[in-house]
């Protein structure tokens, strides 16, 4: 049964398995960054780290990401640094658009807030939601943004193993055909796979 068929099961099957915090050292640091599962409180402090950074805050959007969570349908990673929150990464049990819509597992608005950047910490939650999915799926997908503001993250998934898919650049959630038109946006992205060995 593929984790799109039942995704309630998806998250209680990766609670069970996964029932302890991992504490790990961070970068030159030395910082000890936590990685868990999102908690109401986080919908606040998470806007605040956008909001920090001249980003419009997001509240209704972790509201959301929080009762899906609740539901069982979505996972939301939180990263801590000596109480801060530092960043976050989404799991979703089977990709919403793109070419693996409805097939294998998507990370999703993957954030590491700039005060916490260049120190492992975006590594470590990338880590952490990869060894979440590999208990379900023998593969993991995303989708990234192509314009310069995605350069770092475009820069750790290459690092982390993951490939383009082949299917080419899509926008608006269509692929882009050959000489069509677009906007080089948070809608215009390269979808990747890392598969499991």
């Amino acid at each position: 049964m593929r984790a799109s068929q039942d995704p309630a099961g998806f998250f209680l099957s990766l609670k069970r398995a996964i029932m302890v915090i991992e504490r790990v050292k961070v970068g030159k640091s030395k910082m000890n960054c936590t990685i868990r599962n999102m908690i109401k409180s986080d919908i606040e402090s998470l806007s605040h780290g956008f909001m920090n950074q001249g980003w419009p805050g997001r509240e209704e959007i972790l509201a959301r990401y929080f009762l899906e969570q609740e539901s069982g349908e979505r996972e939301v990673l939180v990263a801590e640094i000596d109480g801060a929150v530092a960043g976050y990464v989404t799991i979703l049990p089977s990709a919403k658009h793109g070419p693996f819509a409805e097939v294998y597992p998507e990370l999703s608005d993957f954030n590491v807030f700039e005060p916490f950047r260049n120190q492992g910490i975006g590594n470590q939650l990338l880590e952490e939601a990869e060894k979440r999915v590999k208990f379900v799926s023998s593969k993991v997908t995303l989708g990234v943004g192509l314009h310069l503001g995605y350069g770092p993250a475009q820069r750790l998934y290459i690092r982390r193993g993951y490939i383009p898919d082949g299917t080419g650049v899509w926008y608006r959630n269509q692929p882009l055909e050959m000489n069509a038109t677009s906007q080089n946006n948070d809608d215009l992205v390269l979808y990747l796979v890392k598969e499991f060995g």
